[in-house]
């Protein structure tokens, strides 16, 4: 039996099953940032269900949520190569924006990591302040800028253990 308040924020594996509740988070999460860029054709906005769905199948993919109650109020992806995890699609529903869901995925996806992974980077527009300002709080270092299109995006890394190992230096 879970003891948690009823307005408490649990975070679990998203499946197949929300995918069309992750679609809706999703768009709605990622309109401000197509109407930031001019551009309603960025990759979250014209995902398909079927696409989405796809990609949860994916044993090389994994996909969280935030709830509140029975509402999907945030999710992250999270992909998988060899020692290296990139972030993607972190969305949170606009009316939660702010109250520290995106930084409660940042920290929850890393128990689902597996153990080999060392790095994780992330991307987002390189217009986009309160994304980058986020990351680089979390420990992630802007690496590189790339076009695509007529969008750039800013990759940051954070490399896992580095932090700790500092403070174990200092001990």
């Amino acid at each position: 039996m879970n003891d948690a308040p009823a307005d408490a924020t649990r975070i679990e594996l998203l499946e197949d099953a929300h995918a069309g509740e992750l679609l809706t988070l999703r768009r709605a999460a990622f309109v401000t940032e197509a109407q930031q860029y001019g551009d309603p054709n960025i990759p979250p906005l014209t995902q398909t269900l079927a696409e989405l769905r796809d990609d949860l199948a994916r044993d090389d993919v994994v996909t969280i949520g935030a709830w509140e109650g029975h509402r999907l109020v945030g999710s992250i992806r999270v992909e998988l190569e060899g020692n290296r995890a990139t972030l993607g699609r972190l969305a949170v529903a606009p009316d939660q924006q702010g109250k520290g869901i995106g930084t409660s995925l940042l920290f929850a996806i890393l128990p689902y990591l597996p153990e080999q992974v060392t790095e994780v980077w992330a991307f987002t527009g390189k217009d986009s302040k309160q994304n980058l300002t986020m990351y680089t709080k979390h420990g992630f270092e802007e690496q590189f800028e790339d076009a695509a299109g007529e969008l750039t995006y800013t990759y940051l890394r954070r490399v896992l253990h580095e932090v700790e190992a500092r403070n174990e230096s200092h001990a």
